[in-house]
């Protein structure tokens, strides 16, 4: 019973990481697999949430920044390569998810979710990928 009080248990804050870079990494992937495939209509429609941060250019090309984060960018946080970079594209993409639902009129439960996943993200930014993860097979220093 000891091992669940002691909190400087490094490998227990490994696997802690390491679940839920896939937890979170595959529900991001699965959320935004429908927008990725709905090709350039979807994007355009997608693209036009930048609207409500002043950008009214190329929307497609946004809305396509937003399927590949939600896909490419959260395979990347599951595997824990370019983890931090990834994470920043998703952080990215919340913030303008959060402007799109408030700049909507959309009640709580609309701009909600995109704020708390900016949080997660946020926090799985400061604190790492974890040891099992590519960026620490690849970038760390050889013993």
């Amino acid at each position: 019973m000891k091992f669940l009080w002691n909190d400087e248990d490094v490998k227990r804050f490994d696997m802690g990481m390491l679940f839920l870079r896939v937890a979170i990494g595959v529900m991001m992937f699965f959320h935004g697999l429908p927008k990725m495939r709905g090709g350039p209509e979807r994007w355009e429609k997608l693209g036009g949430a930048m609207t409500h941060l002043g950008i009214d250019f190329m929307p497609a090309m946004w809305g396509f920044m937003a399927a590949f984060a939600e896909t490419g960018a959260a395979l990347l946080v599951v595997a824990g390569l370019f983890y931090r970079p990834a994470l920043l594209l998703l952080i990215s993409t919340m913030i303008v998810a959060t402007a799109m639902h408030l700049g909507k009129g959309d009640g709580f439960v609309g701009y909600s979710r995109p704020i708390e996943m900016g949080i997660v993200f946020i926090a799985m930014f400061i604190l790492g990928a974890g040891k099992h993860s590519l960026d620490a097979r690849i970038f760390s220093p050889k013993k």
